[in-house]
């Protein structure tokens, strides 16, 4: 008997020290971890990330980070940062150590350099994208530091004669086309070719003005119009791109329920919105401390369709799957190590979340638990069309989180797709996906009379024989009666 439990002890050891491990990190964390329910009220949660330490200049050798304003991950895991304050770009390799500094290159024969460097991308090619915001310019640089463009002072009829190209993001396609967010450009992302010539717009947010706003507009007076708020579009604030050349862009929504967009080759938004929207916090009282809504300003894209944002007025991650549901929250505001004091980028670097903090002038590292590796598998798993696989992920997350609707309808999608359409009512019941449920519902009584049609036809016949015989012995009955009478 006791040879047959041996092999128990493995599996119990390996238990016990994954446990520990997440208790562990769970108490180191400094920020609340939650997320929201059906209803948009929170519940917590199991913390998704936790702290892994932070690279800062002096750590790597090269004094302060001044103000840094972006970040990149390249292809090779080299990490860029656009030390802004400093005039150069910062190039780390794989491990996080220094490899070079650039912060001149040669022009024509004259060595030229950067002013206010604000925003970086780095090509499959490594070609270096720099958003030389105080110059006025894009440099475009080849792996080896050699000039290969220079985008500047674009012309169009639809920009302003006295408009200043001051660029502040950039990200760049698979066909070299350049989409750059610029300082007080409020018509939407610039749009370039692969040789520099400005293309247009894409992405322009259209702002609503209410019919009462339209006809004070009308009635009020010149000096009354000139104290009104101005409607103009919204300010575009992060900028990332996908493998399939999707533009994910971030913008400031101003309290309303869309901060994000996913913006196809023709300027159309095309995200889909999970519940509660797509703007950060649902809510902006959180335990007692009021600080407005979230503010958006930079995205990352993570592959199997993941995308996560930073909230610069909490310090808040927030992660999306494709369909535009909230996955988890982490991160916060504070001085604590693994908080932020004024978070601007964020970026992936294999399993790590890498955030950076222009005040601080530093990058804070996320390493994912159990809980938050688990999401991410099941996600992944059901974007590739693997749903059986996706199950059982599922299911380990509800071991960790029983709160977690989403896990319920992943299931409940699951066992519809795979035709077990009572089941999948049971789980989308618990996610609270009507949608679905309704779909599931609509299944399971379309089954149940297919499985009980041949008793029904049946019944039905021998209802109407039966019918059909008490009619006719009620007539025979009712002709003996007046033969009687």
């Amino acid at each position: 008997m006791k040879r047959n439990r041996i092999w128990l002890i493995p599996i119990i050891l390996l238990m016990l020290c994954i446990n520990v491990e997440t208790a562990i990190a769970h108490a180191n964390v400094p920020y609340h971890t939650y997320n929201y329910d059906y209803w948009e009220d929170i519940y917590y949660t199991p913390a998704a990330y936790v702290p892994n330490g932070n690279i800062s200049g002096t750590k790597i050798d090269i004094g302060i980070l001044n103000s840094p304003q972006d970040i990149f991950v390249g292809e090779d895991e080299r990490v860029y940062i656009a030390d802004t304050g400093n005039n150069r770009i910062v190039v780390l390799d794989k491990n996080m150590k220094l490899e070079r500094i650039i912060d001149s290159f040669d022009n024509e024969g004259s060595l030229d350099t950067f002013k206010a460097p604000s925003g970086i991308y780095v090509t499959e090619r490594n070609e270096l994208y720099i958003a030389d915001t105080d110059n006025l310019r894009v440099i475009a640089l080849n792996e080896d530091g050699s000039l290969l463009k220079i985008i500047s002072n674009p012309k169009s009829e639809v920009l302003a004669n006295d408009f200043i190209f001051a660029p502040l993001k950039i990200t760049v396609d698979y066909a070299d086309r350049a989409y750059i967010i610029a300082k007080n450009m409020f018509q939407g992302i610039m749009a370039f070719d692969e040789n520099g010539e400005f293309t247009g717009f894409t992405g322009t947010i259209n702002v609503t003005i209410t019919a009462y706003e339209k006809i004070w507009r009308k009635l009020s007076t010149k000096a009354q119009r000139e104290r009104q708020i101005q409607f103009i579009p919204t300010e575009f604030t992060g900028v990332d791109i996908s493998p399939d050349g999707f533009v994910y862009a971030t913008n400031i929504d101003g309290g309303g329920e869309q901060s994000i967009r996913r913006l196809n080759p023709k300027g159309q938004d095309v995200i889909k919105k999970g519940r509660g929207g797509l703007s950060g916090d649902l809510t902006w009282r959180l335990a007692g401390h009021y600080s407005g809504a979230s503010r958006i300003v930079d995205i990352v894209y993570r592959d199997n369709g993941i995308y996560s944002v930073v909230d610069k007025t909490r310090g808040r991650i927030f992660t999306y799957d494709h369909e535009g549901n909230l996955l988890y929250i982490f991160g916060g505001m504070g001085s604590q190590e693994g908080t932020f004091k004024n978070p601007v980028a964020i970026e992936e670097k294999g399993e790590e979340i890498l955030v950076l903090d222009s005040y601080r002038g530093e990058i804070l590292r996320f390493l994912p638990t159990q809980y938050g590796r688990l999401i991410n598998e099941a996600v992944s798993l059901r974007f590739d069309g693997d749903e059986a696989s996706a199950v059982n992920v599922w299911k380990q997350v509800l071991e960790l989180d029983s709160n977690f609707e989403l896990a319920y309808v992943g299931i409940g999608k699951s066992y519809l797709a795979a035709g077990d359409n009572k089941k999948a009512m049971e789980y989308l019941k618990l996610g609270m996906d009507r949608e679905y449920y309704s779909i599931a519902y609509k299944r399971y009584r379309d089954d149940i009379l297919k499985d009980n049609l041949s008793y029904i036809l049946t019944g039905t016949m021998v209802l109407i024989v039966v019918l059909s015989l008490r009619s006719v012995i009620n007539k025979k009955m009712g002709r003996r009666v007046v033969e009687d009478e």
